[in-house]
This record gives C-alpha cells, sequence and structure tokens, in this order.
C-alpha cells in the first residue's frame, strides 16, 4: 500500500514538474501582471518613483473625461462594422466552399491564407492602398470615373476604412464554419429535400440554427477582439484625424506609454473587463432563445 502511495506521489511530482515551465510562465506573465494592474488603478504612477496611492480617483476621472466617453463610442461603432457583417462574410463564404465544386481545396486555401499573414504587415499595406493619391484603390477607381474619397485622411471615412481592412482575415472563421457544417448531417438536407424545401429555405431552417453554436462562440471571440482592438488603429492612423479612430485600447495605450499615467491607464483596462464581461454575460443569458444544441429538448 505505501508503494502504490509513493508511486502515486512520484508521478504527480513529475506531473508538475512537466507543467512548472507553464506554471512559472502564468504566474509571471498573467497573474502577477493582473494583479498589480489592479493595485495600479488606484495609484497615480507616472512610470518614475513610487506609485502614490489616490483611492477612487482615476475611476472618478473617468465620468469626466470626454475622451473616455469619446474612444467607448468610437470603439463600439468598430464592433458593429466589424463582428456582424465579418460573420455573415464568414459564413457565406464557407457555405459557398462546403459545396461540391472544382478546386475546393484551393480556394479555401486562397481564403485562409490572408489570416495567417502579420497584422503589421496587412495594415502598412493597405494604408498605401488606401492612400488618396497615389493608392491602389483610388486608381482602380478614378478608371471607371468615381472620384475616391480620403479613405484615412477623411474624419467620415477612416473608421469605416479600419474596420474592412479586418475583413481581410474573416478566412480564420471560415475554418470554424466549415467544421460546424460538415458535422451537420446530411439526413436532414435530404428530408428537407423531399418535402420540397427550397434551399434558401434549407439554409434557415436547418443550417443556421445547426450552425448556431459555432456562430454563437465566433460572436464570443469577436467581441472580445473587437474590444481589443488596437495594432490597426495605431498603425495606420494613430488615432486620426480628430480623433475619429480613436480606439478604446489605443487611448489606454496612449495614457500609458506617451501621458505616463500608467494609474489611469490600469483603471481603463479594468473598466474595459468589467464591459466586456458584462456584454458576453448578456450574449450567455439570451444564448438559449437561438443557439440550438443538436440533443437538446
Amino acid at each position: 500500500m505505501e508503494d502504490e502511495i509513493t508511486l502515486n506521489r512520484r508521478k504527480n511530482l513529475e506531473g508538475y514538474l512537466f507543467i512548472s515551465p507553464w506554471i512559472v510562465g502564468f504566474i509571471c506573465f498573467v497573474l502577477f501582471p493582473t494583479v498589480f494592474s489592479l493595485y495600479l488603478s488606484f495609484t497615480d504612477w507616472p512610470l518614475v518613483g513610487s506609485p502614490t496611492w489616490v483611492g477612487l480617483n482615476n475611476y472618478i476621472k473617468l465620468f469626466s473625461d470626454r475622451n473616455f466617453y469619446h474612444s467607448l463610442y468610437v470603439t463600439a461603432i468598430y464592433v458593429l462594422i466589424t463582428v456582424v457583417p465579418g460573420m455573415i462574410f464568414s459564413i457565406l463564404i464557407s457555405v459557398l466552399l462546403n459545396q461540391k465544386i472544382r478546386m475546393k481545396g484551393f480556394f479555401r486555401t486562397i481564403f485562409y491564407l490572408p489570416a495567417i499573414i502579420p497584422g503589421i504587415a496587412v495594415y502598412v499595406m493597405f494604408t498605401w492602398i488606401l492612400n488618396p493619391d497615389y493608392g491602389l484603390l483610388n486608381y482602380l477607381l478614378s478608371i471607371i470615373g468615381i472620384q475616391g474619397p480620403k479613405w484615412l485622411q477623411s474624419s467620415d471615412w477612416s473608421l469605416l476604412s479600419i474596420g474592412l481592412v479586418s475583413w481581410w482575415s474573416v478566412g480564420s472563421n471560415m475554418v470554424l464554419y466549415l467544421a460546424g457544417l460538415q458535422g451537420i448531417p446530411g439526413d436532414y438536407y435530404e428530408a428537407a429535400k423531399i418535402d420540397g424545401a427550397s434551399n434558401i429555405k434549407m439554409f434557415f431552417k436547418i443550417t443556421l440554427p445547426l450552425l448556431s453554436p459555432t456562430i454563437f462562440f465566433s460572436l464570443i471571440i469577436g467581441i472580445i477582439n473587437a474590444f481589443q482592438a488596437f495594432n490597426q488603429a495605431l498603425v495606420m492612423t494613430n488615432g486620426g484625424p480628430a480623433d475619429s479612430t480613436l480606439l478604446y485600447v489605443l487611448y489606454l495605450y496612449k495614457n500609458a506609454f506617451v501621458y505616463f499615467k500608467m494609474g489611469y491607464a490600469s483603471a481603463l483596462a479594468w473598466v474595459l473587463l468589467v464591459i466586456v464581461v458584462i456584454l458576453n454575460v448578456i450574449l450567455f443569458k439570451t444564448s438559449d432563445k437561438w443557439v440550438y444544441y443538436e440533443g437538446e429538448k
């Protein structure tokens, strides 16, 4: 009996030793920074010297900060521009590429390739493409007699421009939807065809309901990623023109590393966490009304 207990303890010790690099990394690079940022949110720390405790002052300041509300508004518009339209685009592509067509593997690869290109390179490339003077897009529009807008240099078009650039990587979601589509039993479609259902009706009555768990997962991840959007605004516009692309995380970054207000930036980060958690809780609470899991009554 003692030998068996000793053997189990040794196996447990070996297991902990194998996962120790992950544990150390988690504590050093996730847990400690998270707890430390919570502490900093109650302090005033300009990156030099020791943090000064200010209590709830940073959070109280948020309510009178015009840029806080503006960046939150800009981010909300960005989420609306990118998440749902991008999901619709991905679903349509995945449905088309799930059909029996020639060179299906080639087209799947072509649509997925943009998702693995580094984001910074993509944003720099689109900065050139959307240049109003010598950009490729305005040149193509001029060929057919259309005067292209200023895109990134216009406060009316800049946010829409960086939002549309995010569609470049819809191939990553396409893979998820393809996996979900291939998990739908073909018997449902055969029975629907026998009953005389059209392709459109089968799409809305069979495909979307059975794909809803995948859509739900994609929606959650999409909202989290969209609220954390940062690189595209920093690289392509730096928040301009006239703060029209001042995304929330970009404003957080500027407070931390441009204005050196680490305490206020930490408060902004925790407010963002609360906002995202609330949105996700709402989605989970309402998911039973539109997410269908096969086998559930």
